[in-house]
């Protein structure tokens, strides 16, 4: 089955690299004309560049007046907004013992806040077409817990609680709500954890015996964005491999035998 987004009007966050990067590309392959917002412009003009249909946009930061600009921006300059993806997120790693106000604000303003206001401020350009869909990158991290993480799975635990409950006050409309929770997926900016040491050791804990890949994660996007997604609304897809399954990682090392 191939997707058919013609006509279609998306906005994503974080669309500059890795997940965000593979969203927007997906997003453009099925027909519709995307705006890739990130933090480092010279990252989506790059995309922007080699994708047609792709154009670059800057994020503009987490507070409320910004993102509604940055959303009436792209309807204004388009004629209209079909598809809002917030995936730009992230945040300080830190113990909760050593946890700072700073650190807390930081995950709890691009991870949560920034999907309210980003939905809020999509709204009523979508109740035009009576269509829609709002999606959000969200984590495994919602459900099962990292040390150093705490903050960031509570932020992304609201994000889920947020998904619900929007599309529960939307679901007249013609507007979906809806997200994906990525596992460990090999992509830049992951430090420590993406140089192939460790992504192998990574990979051996999983199921499936690796790290996924950007393209994994923007495909359950492109199904959530489409028309033969529309029975579908609340929810978020886990792609992760299978690494929430195990209740421990010795489960996954007595069935393969990884040392």
């Amino acid at each position: 089955m191939a997707f058919d987004l013609t006509g279609k009007v998306a906005l994503v966050t974080g669309g500059g690299r890795g997940i965000g990067a593979a969203i927007v590309t997906r997003l453009a392959e099925a027909g519709a004309t995307v705006v890739a917002a990130n933090r480092t412009l010279e990252h989506a003009e790059a995309l922007a560049a080699t994708v047609p249909n792709v154009s670059a946009a800057q994020f503009p930061g987490t507070d409320r007046a910004s993102l509604r600009a940055l959303v009436d921006g792209v309807a204004e300059r388009h004629g209209r907004l079909d598809i809002l993806v917030h995936n730009a997120g992230g945040c300080p790693w830190a113990d909760i013992e050593d946890l700072t106000e700073d650190q807390l604000e930081a995950a709890l303003d691009i991870n949560l806040k920034a999907s309210i206001w980003l939905a809020q401020a999509a709204i009523a350009h979508m109740k035009r077409n009576n269509w829609g869909r709002i999606l959000v990158t969200s984590s495994v991290s919602a459900r099962v817990a990292m040390g150093g993480g705490a903050h960031y799975s509570a932020a992304k635990a609201g994000v889920n609680a947020f998904i619900r409950g929007a599309a529960l006050e939307l679901a007249r409309t013609g507007i979906t709500v809806n997200g994906v929770e990525p596992g460990f997926i090999a992509k830049p900016g992951r430090g420590k954890m993406g140089t192939p040491e460790m992504m192998a050791t990574l990979g051996a804990e999983i199921p499936m015996g690796r790290m996924g890949e950007p393209d994994d994660i923007a495909y359950a996007m492109l199904y959530l964005a489409s028309e033969e997604s529309r029975y579908m609304t609340g929810q978020t897809i886990v792609v992760d491999g299978g690494s929430t399954l195990p209740e421990t990682g010795y489960a996954v090392h007595s069935l393969w035998g990884h040392s």
